[in-house]
């Protein structure tokens, strides 16, 4: 006797059930929800900063006046616009005030904001209400407080010579007209207004540090000197990179506050990278040498933003 088996066939769908789709097809599904959520951000990159960037770029290759507006002409120049601004002996000067205002700036609102973070890291009454009031010359505008100090520093009726001359250590230095006191009296400006973000930040990394490793070293004898060497600045080094980093960036390109102050002078004294895009666009109507040093600004951050990048990577691992 045979036994013969016969294969069932497989079930038909049911009717109205849609097919499961096929990983591809899975795939691209998921690919564009994930192009859906980011389109929006690449959209606002290219148009409010690859844009104007490229546009900068191309500028600096033109000769671009107040007539191109209307005109639309704006012949190509090769690299004069280059040659010029680099020639000019007022390029190299207002390279090397920006050097110095963006270093003093940032040595003094690390530093002293540092020493407040540490002060502020310890519990004491009303301590809150002190860390609130240091934020006030973060929070108020730029110009405002240039406009505040160039009234506190003028050398005749300033609060600052008045309050020395009651002293008696003499009322009459000229702090904002002298061309060796202008760019340090700026650079004491723009710490004073740097120092509550430095004091924001490090005083947040600083809460992060765990209380018992600051108790383990007390128990091994280490005094408070040698617990900030070993304990505090190795945990607080990604922090202390994150803002020097930012605050280089924020302060390479400050233009606001010297205009207030004292609006690139006396005798270019306080002339920076950002007062010079501003006087030969602004002023002059060069708009093609402004473009050049306008992009050497924006070089130059670029280059530190990379850097920021490669030490969170490197923290990172």
């Amino acid at each position: 006797m045979t036994t013969s088996t016969v294969t069932a066939p497989p079930p038909a769908d049911a009717p109205g059930k849609a097919a499961a789709p096929g990983p591809a097809r899975a795939r691209l599904r998921r690919g564009l929800v994930r192009w859906g959520f980011v389109a929006p951000a690449v959209v606002f990159m290219l148009l409010f900063f690859g844009y104007p960037l490229v546009r900068n770029v191309v500028m600096s290759f033109q000769h671009y006046t107040p007539k191109t507006f209307f005109t639309g002409e704006a012949p190509f120049n090769g690299a004069d616009n280059w040659s010029s601004v680099f020639q000019d002996a007022l390029f190299g000067k207002a390279l090397w005030h920006t050097l110095v205002f963006t270093a003093g700036s940032l040595l003094g609102q690390f530093c002293i904001g540092l020493a407040l973070a540490v002060f502020f890291n310890r519990r004491f009454p009303l301590g809150g209400v002190l860390r609130s009031l240091i934020l006030l010359p973060w929070l108020v505008p730029m110009v405002v407080s240039g406009i505040v100090w160039r009234r506190i520093l003028d050398q005749d009726t300033g609060v600052l010579n008045t309050f020395l001359d009651t002293l008696g250590l003499g009322g009459h230095t000229p702090w904002l007209t002298s061309p060796d006191m202008a760019l340090l009296s700026v650079i004491l400006v723009n710490v004073w207004i740097g120092i509550p973000f430095n004091m924001v930040i490090l005083y947040g990394g600083l809460q992060e540090i765990p209380k018992e490793l600051y108790e383990a070293a007390s128990l091994d004898g280490a005094s408070a000197w040698r617990a900030f060497r070993s304990v505090t600045l190795p945990l607080l080094k990604p922090v202390i990179t994150v803002v020097l980093v930012l605050g280089f960036m924020s302060t390479v390109k400050i233009l606001d506050l010297i205009l207030a102050l004292t609006d690139g002078g006396p005798a270019d004294a306080t002339q920076t990278l950002g007062t010079l895009t501003y006087q030969n666009s602004f002023v002059e109507l060069d708009f093609g040498a402004g473009a050049v040093v306008g992009n050497v600004l924006i070089l130059i951050s670029a280059v530190f933003a990379v850097f920021y990048l490669r030490a969170n990577r490197t923290e990172g691992k």
